[in-house]
């Protein structure tokens, strides 16, 4: 195989210290960090002057109590379908908490041809947090569209970029199960036409992957 200048986007995603430092900074930190009042919403506490029969708020609607094994919610022939050439045992990036917030990663080449996914899922405290990350989360992917039947509601988007004539394609999708969020990103490129794949093979690729991460927690329930 000869050897192909790669673009500097895609170089730093072929690195793997280099992939796994910018996963965590975007999971942490980045665009796609939760916003923290979501996250880490206090629980509602009960005064002296509260009626005894008075409803709690805090935790009834918390149908999850932790993310579930993140690397084990996709299936092994799935990830070979849309990661050829990948372990599919896939890597999970670190979390500062782990109960909340999990991420795995696969990611490969095989030819010139390469392709990435990332499933995360964030548990907060309740529906209404989750429903208030979900709608920040996806008014700022304007675009897509809804995907029915996925979750209580979900959201894909599909954008092209190019960088020094290389097509990169990539496809989202995020979902609010309850009182978490599920979030599947999947981008690909071919190095030898500089095209990407087409739009329809990345959204039914992170639709698929996000439909087999949804049933993981759904199954992981109570």
């Amino acid at each position: 195989m000869r050897s192909l200048p790669l673009p500097l986007a895609l170089t730093a995603r072929l690195s793997p210290v280099a992939v796994l430092a910018a996963a965590g900074w975007a999971l942490s930190s980045g665009p796609l960090a939760a916003p923290q009042a979501a996250e880490h919403k206090p629980a509602d506490e009960k005064t002296e002057t509260q009626s005894a029969s008075a409803p709690s708020t805090s935790t009834e609607s918390k149908a999850y109590a932790a993310a579930p094994a993140p690397c084990e919610s996709v299936a092994k022939k799935t990830v070979e379908s849309l990661v050829p050439g990948a372990k599919t045992a896939g890597k999970e990036i670190p979390s500062t908490d782990s109960d909340l917030r999990r991420t795995c990663s696969w990611n490969a080449l095989k030819g010139y041809d390469y392709r990435w996914l990332d499933v995360s899922f964030e548990v907060m405290e309740s529906d209404e947090a989750a429903g208030k990350a979900y709608k920040g989360r996806t008014e700022e992917k304007s675009g897509g569209g809804p995907v029915p039947g996925l979750g209580d509601t979900a959201y894909s988007i599909v954008n092209l970029t190019t960088e020094d004539k290389q097509q990169t394609r990539e496809g989202q999708v995020f979902v609010r199960a309850s009182n978490a969020l599920v979030i599947v990103t999947y981008n690909g490129s071919d190095f030898e036409s500089k095209k990407a794949p087409s739009t329809d093979t990345i959204n039914k690729g992170a639709i698929k992957a996000a439909r087999e991460a949804v049933a993981a927690l759904e199954g992981g329930k109570g």
